[in-house]
């Protein structure tokens, strides 16, 4: 678990951090999460969550340690 890992809607979170969102699972980029949803903080053994706004799994990448 490195700054700049990627993990996807419903892997576990290896740590404390931060995360933005770097894509959908179905290779697409549209349409754009909510402000909101964006960036993300999980704590250690949180589920990566789905970009509820259009309903599609999403690919999260760790940009800090919280």
């Amino acid at each position: 678990m490195a700054i700049g890992d990627r993990y996807k809607t419903g892997q576990i979170s290896p740590a404390n951090a931060y995360y933005s969102w770097d894509g959908y699972t179905d290779g697409t980029y549209s349409p754009s999460p909510t402000y909101e949803e964006n960036k993300i903080k999980l704590e250690n053994g949180e589920t990566f969550p789905p970009i509820n706004s259009c309903d599609k799994g999403a690919y999260w990448k760790m940009t800090s340690y919280a």
